[in-house]
């Protein structure tokens, strides 16, 4: 009679290994922030932070907690899993250590985020510079997308409220860079805000745009090759003014509510100007029309060259409809100042905004799902140093990753990529880390690697 040995081999498990580092695929990430000189200019930034004989620099702490958190980390305390690996990456901060730097930057407020802003802008400045044709700025013109979230809070923190979905946490609204189909894309800012903060309150939707443009270079703070997406909590008087103001002329794709005038509106177009919408691969899409009704409408409050453009389709199955719907159609609107230009088009792209919910379900997974943090300053400082890990991780995937890679979500990028293990050694006075021949990724990491010691790091 043969003994059932279950699914999986047997196997002893004892202590007493030595020589294999875990998570050294994270590599991909320390390269990364060597290439675009993001440590250099986080320990130039944070140098006012840097106490006489410390043994630690504050922004090889800071970016050694972004890192923490890009490979799966979701606290202070994770960071060990960086500490206990000082072959890889180097020698790395106490608990005590990083609590009390977090506590110092949440002390000196606007002053420790905005230096670590301009380390951040001036980083992304050089990355994609040197990632030319894969980085977000395509044909000249960039597109960033903002958008809200809600982040639940299982305590009772600092400016943690009831939300409008009946939940307790926090509003924080976010501006990404779009990178296109052919890449993800990385946060330019966040504005951290209790948890009954309105939707679309338009002085939060202008300083999240403010702080986003001040993060790309200069040539796209301003002007029509600008793009600045949203939903219908955008579509308000003070914003689209703000964004059409004189001197910045930014071009802008903006949800917008359907109200009695609009209805009205679509109600009096002739079936012969609704034209076909497209489906997301540019082609005919069947049961979609757009139509433009600006010139049905009075303008007057709004900005000059607003265009009012309303999109019908028929209903999935089981959808229900609102009283805004027309002819078993269900309608949503978009404004925009660009002019000229297929409807089809204009439309295509102002959905093509839908992009930002995969890139705030990103950032939900690196770090803010819970906010750690008791204090308002300090879980502000936290969103910081989560934004610093989201674009950490997306400049990896534009520098050193090519292929289906540039798209991986981060659980994928972890399993397959960060989470390697390997056997550093020294040869020759240099630290070589070997990875298994045998593990599955290990090309993509070598390329990576190869790929970023082509870039001249900064001197």
């Amino acid at each position: 009679m043969k003994k059932d040995s279950g699914s999986y081999p047997r196997v002893r498990v004892e202590s007493g290994g030595s020589g294999i580092v875990s998570r050294a695929g994270g590599v991909l990430l320390t390269e990364t922030a060597r290439t675009v000189g993001l440590d250099r200019a986080l320990s130039g930034a944070l140098a006012p932070w840097h106490k006489p004989r410390a043994v630690h620099d504050p922004g090889k702490t800071v970016l050694d907690l972004a890192v923490t958190l890009a490979v799966g980390g979701d606290c202070l305390s994770d960071v060990a899993i960086l500490r206990e690996q000082p072959e890889v990456f180097g020698p790395v901060a106490s608990d005590p250590t990083l609590s009390r730097l977090v506590t110092a930057l949440a002390a000196a407020g606007p002053k420790a985020v905005t230096a670590i802003r301009a380390a951040r802008a001036a980083a992304r400045e050089r990355a994609w510079n040197l990632a030319g044709r894969a980085s977000p700025v395509v044909g000249e013109r960039l597109t960033i997308d903002l958008d809200g979230v809600l982040v639940t809070a299982h305590s009772d923190k600092e400016g943690a409220c009831p939300t409008w979905k009946k939940t307790f946490g926090f509003h924080p609204l976010w501006a990404f860079a779009d990178h296109g189909p052919e890449g993800a894309g990385e946060p330019l800012a966040v504005l951290l805000r209790p948890g009954n903060a309105g939707s679309n309150t338009a002085s939060d939707h202008i300083e999240v745009t403010r702080q986003a443009l001040a993060q790309v270079p200069k040539r796209h703070r301003r002007g029509r090759n600008t793009l600045i997406r949203t939903d219908s909590a955008g579509g308000t008087h003070e914003f689209l003014a703000w964004l059409s103001r004189p001197g910045r002329w930014l071009s802008y794709s903006v949800g917008f509510t359907i109200t009695d005038r609009i209805h009205a509106a679509i109600l009096r177009v002739p079936k012969a100007a609704w034209t076909p919408a497209y489906d997301a691969d540019g082609r005919p899409r069947d049961g979609a029309w757009v139509a433009e009704v600006t010139d049905m409408l009075d303008p007057s409050g709004w900005p000059k060259g607003m265009r009012v453009i309303v999109r019908k389709e028929r209903p999935h199955p089981g959808a229900q409809l609102r009283i805004t719907d027309v002819d078993g159609n269900r309608c949503v609107a978009f404004v925009t100042n660009t002019a000229g230009g297929q409807l089809a088009d204009l439309e295509l792209r102002h959905c093509r905004r839908a992009r930002a919910e995969d890139r705030i379900r990103q950032a939900k997974a690196t770090g803010p799902r819970n906010l750690p943090l008791h204090g308002f300053a300090q879980n502000r400082v936290w969103c910081e140093l989560v934004s610093l890990a989201c674009e950490l991780v997306a400049w990896t995937q534009m520098l050193a990753l090519t292929g289906d890679a540039r798209r991986w979500e981060i659980k994928k990028l972890r399993f397959r990529l960060f989470s390697a293990a390997a056997r550093p050694v020294r040869t020759g006075r240099r630290l070589v880390v070997r990875l298994p021949e045998r593990w599955p990724w290990t090309g993509h990491i070598l390329d990576g690697i190869a790929r970023l010691a082509t870039l001249a790091a900064p001197t």
